[in-house]
């Protein structure tokens, strides 16, 4: 990976073989393949996904299936629709007013927009992790505790306490807070609060996890602490990653996803999108030359 990363430094040269053509347009782009959106036994299945907020359409007829087990990317410019994105994938969109969404997504061959879905239940199933770390005004404890207690998941305090270790663990950090799980969560560093939600996201051993620019608000240490964190994590989760760093996407995903004007434009293998991207736009990107 750090060879990719490498290339993917170095690749602006590529643009100056091109850089006195007409940049393409996303008219022109729509002419081009998006590249194989599909995989082998999806865990989730995107098709035409559209998303109106009021009269202004935000997305535009995306169509992209997340493997089981894999860490996919989405980038491109602010606004272009891939947080959007990332949102429909549970449900968080239907808390917006004057939103909309067509199309259909599937979970395991389930629509997760069919009238007998419950959307809590759903987010459940597909945790989300904000761009801002976002603990309760509670303990440590009583954070991870949280999922658990409202689904209905324990039986007793031993069952509990199990799940919060077990949860805190996988997180990577059980050592450091397992002699004050009674203190507050907010008495936490900032990378020590983004582990503490991604282990209250586990803690009802979901199948998916969305991350929404996980990073942007940690230094470069605790960065580095969830970006190890994510790679231990896909062995047992789907991971969805949106993230303005194409260097991260580079580090941690097999697959990367480039929207670009609320469209999807390319989709495929990280180390194919940073180093021989097909469409002129995702080499514009990629490149510098724009977002």
């Amino acid at each position: 990976m750090h060879d990719m990363v490498e290339s993917f430094q170095i690749s602006g040269t590529k643009a100056s073989t091109t850089a006195g053509q007409t940049p393409v347009t996303i008219e022109e782009s729509e002419k081009l393949p998006v590249g194989d959106y599909t995989v082998p036994d999806p865990r989730m299945t995107c098709r035409d996904v559209n998303v109106f907020y009021g009269d202004k359409q935000a997305l535009f007829d995306i169509n992209l299936d997340i493997g089981k087990r894999e860490i996919i990317a989405l980038i491109g410019p602010s606004g272009c629709g891939k947080s959007t994105f990332l949102r429909c994938l549970n449900r968080m969109n239907d808390i917006i007013e004057g939103c909309r969404v067509t199309g259909e997504i599937r979970l395991d061959n389930e629509d997760i927009y069919g009238p007998d879905i419950d959307p809590v239940l759903l987010r459940a199933r597909v945790g989300m992790v904000f761009q801002k770390p976002n603990p309760f005004p509670k303990s440590i404890y009583d954070n991870v505790a949280y999922g658990p207690r409202i689904h209905g998941l324990v039986a007793n305090r031993t069952e509990l306490d199990e799940i919060v270790e077990t949860s805190l663990k996988r997180a990577g950090l059980w050592k450091e807070v397992k002699d004050r799980l009674n203190h507050p969560a907010t008495g936490l560093s900032g990378g020590q609060q983004q582990r503490l939600c991604i282990a209250r996201a586990i803690a009802v051993n979901p199948e998916i996890l969305l991350m929404d620019e996980p990073c942007s608000a940690l230094d470069p240490i605790a960065t580095a602490t969830i970006e190890q964190l994510m790679d231990e994590l896909h062995t047992r989760y789907t991971i969805v990653i949106v993230t303005h760093s194409m260097q991260q996407a580079a580090r941690v995903s097999q697959r990367t996803a480039y929207f670009h004007m609320g469209k999807l434009i390319e989709v495929g293998e990280t180390s194919q999108i940073f180093t021989n991207p097909r469409h002129p736009l995702t080499e514009d990107y990629i490149t510098g030359r724009f977002g």
